[in-house]
C-alpha cells in the first residue's frame, strides 16, 4: 500500500493553536453557538422555498418552452446555492449541533444530483486534508487531460486553448455528478492516494435509490406531465445542469486555482514539510469577502480560508472569524490570499489557465 502522506510541522508553527484559541475565545465571549443562527435559518427557508417554487412552476405545465427554459436555468442556480448554503454545512456537521438535523439537510444533496456519502469521502476527507496536492486531491483534477491546473500535470497540445474551453467544461460538473462521477468514485479502490473505505451495505442502497428518485423527479416526471418534445426536454435539462455546474465549478476554482495559491508536492520521504493549517493558507484564497451578495449566495465559500481552517463552524460566522484569521496570519508572517471581487478572482483564474496552457 502507498505510504500515507503526512504533514510535518518542521518549523514548529503555533499558528493553528493560536488562531483556534482566539476563535474559541470569540464564541465564548460573545456567548454564541458555532452553528446556525436566525439569519442562517432564514437563508435556509429562502432557498428551499425558491427550489420548491421553481420546480413547482416548471412541473405545473402552465408555461411555454421559453419560460420553461428560463425557469430551468434559475432552478440550476438555486440547486447550486442550496448545495453551498445548506448541504455543505450539514455534511460538515456545521449546520446544527444536532446530528439528526445535519443528516436531514445533508439528504437534500440527493435532490441536486449528488451523493452525500461519496461527497464526505472526496471532499471532507480527501480535499480538506490534501488540498491542492497533485495526485492526492482529486478535486483539482478537472477534466484530466483537457484542463491543466498545476505544473505537475503533463502537457497536451490542445491545452494552449484551455483558457477558452475551460469554462464550458466547468458547466458539465453537475451533469457528471448526476450521471457518472458518483458511481465511479463509489466503486474506485482509492480516491487520490486515499484508500476507499469499505462501504456500509445501506450506502449501496442509498446510492441507487436516491439516483433513481432524482431521475424520476427531473427526467421521467417532466417528460410525462409537460407538453414538450423530447429534444425540448433535453435542452431544458442541459440548461439546468450547465448553469448549476458552472456556478459550482467557478466557486471552487476561484478558491483554489488563482494566482498565489500553491500546488505543493510531497518531499522525497513522501511528506509535506509544513503544518496542515499553514498548508491551507498557502493553497486557498478568498474572493469578494466584503460582498454581501457573494456571502449570501456562496454559503461562505467566498471565505474559503476560514472554511478550510474551521469546517465544523457554520459559514454564517465566517465574516467575524476572517478578522481573527487574517490578523493572526499577519502576526505569523503567513499568506492570507484574497481577491477583492468576483471579477478580479475570475481574471486571476483566467491568467492561470492561460499561463499553464502556454507550455503546450
Amino acid at each position: 500500500m502507498t505510504k500515507p502522506l503526512k504533514f510535518v510541522n518542521a518549523n514548529r508553527s503555533t499558528f493553528f493553536a493560536t488562531v483556534r484559541e482566539r476563535v474559541d475565545e470569540y464564541f465564548h465571549s460573545q456567548e454564541l453557538s458555532r452553528h446556525a443562527n436566525g439569519a442562517m435559518w432564514a437563508k435556509t427557508i429562502f432557498f428551499l422555498v425558491a427550489f420548491a417554487g421553481l420546480y413547482g412552476l416548471i412541473i405545473s405545465g402552465q408555461f411555454g418552452p421559453w419560460v420553461l427554459l428560463g425557469l430551468a436555468g434559475l432552478l440550476g442556480a438555486c440547486c447550486a446555492f442550496i448545495g453551498f448554503n445548506i448541504c455543505h454545512d450539514a455534511l460538515h456537521g456545521a449546520f446544527s449541533a444536532n446530528k439528526r438535523v445535519n443528516k436531514v439537510f445533508s439528504l437534500l444533496f440527493n435532490l441536486i444530483g449528488a451523493n452525500p456519502y461519496v461527497w464526505t469521502i472526496t471532499h471532507n476527507i480527501v480535499h480538506h486534508t490534501y488540498t491542492n496536492i497533485p495526485g492526492h486531491d482529486e478535486d483539482i483534477e478537472v477534466a484530466p487531460g483537457l484542463i491543466r491546473l498545476s505544473e505537475e500535470e503533463p502537457v497536451r497540445p490542445w491545452q494552449r486553448f484551455q483558457h477558452v474551453y475551460a469554462f464550458p467544461l466547468y458547466g458539465l460538473a453537475s451533469l457528471s455528478w448526476v450521471l457518472r462521477k458518483d458511481y465511479i468514485k463509489f466503486f474506485k479502490p482509492q480516491i487520490g492516494q486515499h484508500p476507499t473505505p469499505r462501504h456500509p451495505r445501506k450506502e449501496y442502497v442509498n446510492l441507487f435509490v436516491y439516483k433513481a428518485l432524482y431521475y424520476l423527479l427531473f427526467i421521467v416526471l417532466p417528460l410525462v406531465v409537460l407538453d414538450i418534445t423530447w429534444w425540448q426536454f433535453i435542452i431544458g435539462f442541459l440548461t439546468l445542469h450547465l448553469v448549476e455546474g458552472l456556478v459550482l465549478g467557478l466557486v471552487f476554482q476561484l478558491a483554489h486555482v488563482v494566482e498565489g495559491t500553491a500546488f505543493p508536492s510531497p518531499d522525497e520521504t513522501g511528506d509535506v514539510q509544513e503544518a496542515w493549517a499553514v498548508h491551507q493558507l498557502r493553497t486557498t484564497a478568498n474572493f469578494a469577502p466584503r460582498s454581501a451578495i457573494a456571502g449570501f449566495l456562496c454559503g461562505g465559500l467566498n471565505r474559503q480560508i476560514e472554511h478550510h481552517l474551521f469546517p465544523r463552524i457554520c459559514h454564517i460566522h465566517y465574516p467575524a472569524l476572517s478578522k481573527i484569521v487574517q490578523q493572526t496570519a499577519l502576526e505569523f508572517e503567513l499568506p492570507y490570499l484574497e481577491n477583492p471581487s468576483f471579477l478580479s478572482a475570475l481574471r486571476s483564474h483566467y491568467r492561470i489557465l492561460h499561463q499553464l496552457g502556454r507550455a503546450a
